[in-house]
């Protein structure tokens, strides 16, 4: 059992680990969509004047501080979006390695849940940029992740988790592939095949957590479209994309989809 110092100490350097994490991620949602390889060029460089970033030069929030945000050869402007990325891993990294400080899943299945959430920020961001979800992201998912799920439960002997995570994906998946008929337009292929791994996931942990972070993915989605057609951004008929809606509903299922599960329960009078 950690003590509050050596928690402290470990949500620290998960920090900080998690900020050099989300610099690469970047790099993989910049460079994927627009074509360009990820190990070629090895170095990060300077979208507007393709100059090699210096590794002093690339140490995530510091070196972005240090260059007034700013490139250092052609001195064109940094997107706030590169440090603000990199924190976001950051404490995204920290909250699901607490996650197994807490208890809220075995530490043996904190490598599953670390993938899938450097998996959600590169959908998130994809989504967002460019309205598309890639099958070069997600599919091969699906073997890391059955392969880190089963390796939880082998090693926690619970074996019925992993049952239940292929049946949760399934069953997700066959629901946003119906509403994807009923709904042309609204809902993609990418989202269909996204909602697979976000369920097998959330199903491994429990029903409780699958259908809490199902449901949520809605209310998000939602709140958000209902945010921009009030600012006039989108119409009735769509414009949002869905996957960083569904993200968001999958990890709520997982950090409380346990504890809102039984607060409905018990207001309802069935627990």
């Amino acid at each position: 059992m950690l003590d509050g110092v050596s928690i402290a100490l470990l949500e620290v350097i998960t920090f900080i680990l998690g900020c050099f994490l989300g610099s690469f991620l970047g790099v993989v949602i910049w460079r994927v969509p627009n074509h360009i390889s990820i190990v070629n060029p090895k170095r990060s460089f300077c979208a507007n004047c393709n100059a090699q970033i210096a590794w002093y030069d690339n140490i995530p929030l510091l070196s972005y501080a240090v260059l007034g945000g700013r490139c250092r050869h052609c001195k064109e402007r940094i997107p706030l979006r590169c440090p603000a990325q990199e924190a976001l891993t950051g404490l995204c990294m920290a909250a699901v390695v607490y996650g197994a400080v807490a208890g809220e899943y075995s530490w043996w299945a904190l490598p599953a849940f670390l993938y899938l959430m450097a998996i959600s920020i590169v959908v998130a961001y994809m989504d967002i940029d460019h309205h598309i979800i890639l099958n070069v992201i997600v599919l091969p998912s699906y073997a890391v992740s059955i392969v880190l799920l089963a390796l939880a439960s082998g090693m926690t002997n619970n074996w019925g988790a992993l049952g239940r995570a292929v049946i949760c994906g399934a069953i997700l998946y066959v629901f946003y592939f119906v509403l994807s008929i009923i709904w042309a337009g609204g809902m993609g292929d990418g989202d269909v095949k996204l909602a697979f791994l976000l369920g097998m996931n959330m199903g491994w942990l429990g029903w409780k957590q699958f259908i809490v972070g199902a449901f949520m993915a809605f209310i998000v989605g939602g709140l958000l479209a209902l945010i921009q057609m009030v600012r006039k951004k989108v119409s009735i008929h769509g414009g949002i994309p869905f996957g960083p809606s569904m993200v968001v509903g999958a990890w709520i299922g997982v950090f409380a989809g346990q504890v809102i599960a039984d607060l409905y329960l018990r207001i309802v009078g069935l627990a």
